[in-house]
């Protein structure tokens, strides 16, 4: 079954800016060695990354972050995309609503997605949904995806787990499947 690995909101604004994540910095390691075993064993990389606009109702929420241009907005350094790898702009919580990545996935015939970034209570589990509701079996990288806090990021797999019938996996058990897969 081809799969992909989604990174979702690995960027400036919410590992060291003005929507931090203390917790956000734990999970960099793990996703930079998932990334690159992914990248070895030919799985396509995918960045969902917020790109907000002044006019985004999703600002009055959360006030201004990650607004489309600004270095906020950005993939944090340690993640750099790579050649090869996808990047998606979106504007609200989930990866697919008002994206190309579902036509994206169905064009390079995904039918599993591996969920990683932040946070693990909000985009990670509004991606996981929509990627249920389209189908697509979902995977999440319990040491590659974290939350404001442990209560909110456990709480959550569990959620995924149960109504979307995510494997919640580690990063070593992924890369273990890909590498027996050879």
């Amino acid at each position: 079954m081809k799969t992909a690995v989604i990174v979702i909101d690995m960027l400036n604004d919410f590992v060291t800016g003005r929507l931090k994540c203390e917790r956000a910095k734990l999970i960099v390691p793990n996703l930079q060695k998932l990334l690159s075993i992914a990248r070895q064993n030919n799985v396509p990389v995918i960045y969902a990354c917020d790109a907000h606009s002044e006019d985004d109702f999703e600002l009055k929420l959360w006030g201004p972050h990650a607004m489309k241009g600004t270095k906020g907005a950005e993939i944090i350094p340690e993640l750099k995309p790579e050649k090869g790898d996808y990047v998606i702009e979106k504007k609200t919580y989930s990866a697919f609503f008002g994206t190309k990545l579902h036509e994206l996935l169905q064009k390079i015939g995904v039918k599993e997605l591996i969920l990683t970034g932040i946070h693990t209570h909000v985009c990670v589990q509004h991606t996981a949904a929509d990627a249920f509701f389209r189908g697509y079996k979902v995977v999440v990288v319990q040491d590659c995806v974290q939350a404001f806090d442990e209560k909110s990021h456990r709480d959550s797999l569990e959620y995924m787990k149960t109504n979307y019938g995510a494997k919640i996996k580690s990063s070593d058990a992924v890369i273990e499947e890909w590498v027996s897969n050879l």
